[in-house]
């Protein structure tokens, strides 16, 4: 997950570049993003299919032999042949190698990502291929499936969720005299006077995107509140519930449950050194070796505003719309899409929950994955990425409004207000650019 700073960046660069270029990519496939119709089976002549992913650290190892040495066994007439590389990368390479026709046959993207690429004709339309595999909403986590959906049309299938959750020193809870991990406002804000009366700053909040950024989008859906409007035509999160949020995040500071200019991860580096009590985290965590031997526990976020909410990424499966698109691997790739959602147990141990309701609700998955289980629970309320072209530029402003307002240079107001007419700029442009 750390990839997505520089995935977002290197993103907004590459298609900048690549728009000029992209303008009939999906044309040049075989028969058009419709006539491919990719069921659950494939018997064509034999094909090699390629995969871009940017699973390169500890995920690498589970995908390969694991999963995809497993498909190519059992399917004599379809190889696999995985081309990972970190997320900047694909961001910066695939648009131009989709148009070129020299672009993989799957890849994965997240949600982020996906309206900017299908904008652009990158991707083809799998209405049918959806429908063949036999997916629906009902299928997937509530609101994830619909991040595929482009003007109509779906252009992805989910393949992973990754929410946000409560990581708890246990240890340090107990020094500080609280029983019990919190759930809402009060008894949160209970727990940190507790413990700095004992001499902890229980939760240290952060200026980034990693994750001060994710919190605070929980707390503004927390609070009744959204990033931006319906149409993604205005940014919303300078709203009385984007305040609050801020508010709530400034004050952790101003009242000492929190040190000032906490440095990138340096909460999570805290918990585990047992200096605070409480962090915000992505269920990613849940594999970082350092927790080994830790007594700790995770549990859902808090309900700090009036509603339950919980910010989460995702990712999904998309088809290339690559210049000359050969049908026959496209409709191997859906097959190879299929079984690798339908045997996504094993893709738990990487700290991403399957988005296949089938495999997650496996009784059998959190008994062999217990600290999954807060994680999933979430999942019913869980808010995933803004679908808009471009999006990612504007977002990078919410991360700046944080991190001026954390360091004091403006307050929430003000630093929210900023951002807010700094994005409606970039999102007025992104509507010239991409025909939204």
């Amino acid at each position: 997950m750390k990839k997505a700073v520089s995935r977002g960046l290197a993103l907004g660069l590459a298609l900048a570049v690549g728009i000029g270029l992209a303008g009939c990519a999906g044309s040049g496939a075989k028969g058009g993003g419709d006539a491919v119709s990719g069921g659950g089976s494939y018997d064509g002549p034999k094909v090699d299919i390629t995969f871009w992913n940017g699973w390169t650290g500890g995920a690498a190892p589970v995908l390969v032999p694991k999963m995809i040495d497993k498909f190519n066994s059992e399917h004599k007439n379809i190889v696999v042949k995985d081309v990972p590389q970190e997320w900047g990368d694909i961001a910066a390479k695939m648009p131009l190698a989709i148009k070129a026709g020299k672009g993989p046959d799957v890849a994965v993207l997240h949600g982020d990502d996906l309206a900017t690429y299908a904008a652009q004709n990158l991707l083809l339309k799998s209405d049918a291929i959806v429908k063949n595999l036999g997916y629906t909403a009902d299928d997937f986590p509530p609101g994830v499936f619909d991040k595929g959906n482009y003007k109509g049309a779906q252009y992805a299938v989910p393949w992973s969720v990754t929410p946000l959750g409560l990581y708890v020193n246990k240890d340090v809870m107990t020094k500080g005299g609280v029983s019990d991990i919190p759930t809402d406002e009060a008894s949160y804000m209970a727990a940190l006077a507790k413990l700095k009366s004992a001499g902890v700053q229980g939760d240290w909040v952060d200026g980034y995107v990693f994750t001060g950024t994710f919190e605070f989008e929980s707390l503004v859906w927390q609070f009744g509140g959204d990033l931006y409007n319906k149409d993604v035509t205005e940014a919303t999160f300078n709203s009385d519930a984007g305040v609050k949020a801020l508010t709530w995040m400034t004050d952790l500071v101003k009242q000492g449950y929190s040190p000032a200019n906490v440095a990138q991860d340096g909460n999570i580096k805290a918990l585990l050194a047992g200096k605070t009590a409480f962090n915000w985290n992505g269920v990613w965590q849940t594999t970082n070796d350092a927790f080994k031997g830790l007594n700790w526990a995770a549990a859902p976020v808090p309900q700090i505003g009036t509603q339950k909410a919980v910010w989460s990424s995702s990712t999904h499966w998309v088809f290339p719309a690559n210049k000359g698109q050969d049908t026959n691997k496209t409709q191997a790739a859906a097959v190879f899409v299929k079984w690798m959602n339908d045997n996504s147990a094993d893709w738990a141990s990487t700290g991403e929950l399957p988005a296949a309701n089938t495999v997650r609700n496996d009784p059998g998955l959190v008994q062999k994955y217990p600290s999954l289980q807060a994680f999933i629970g979430e999942l019913d309320y869980a808010h995933y990425e803004t679908v808009s072209p471009g999006i990612n530029e504007a977002n990078a402003l919410i991360t700046t409004a944080l991190s001026e307002a954390l360091t004091g240079k403006k307050s929430p107001q003000q630093a929210l207000d900023d951002a807010k007419a700094k994005a409606d700029q970039i999102l007025k442009q992104n509507q010239s650019k991409y025909g939204d």
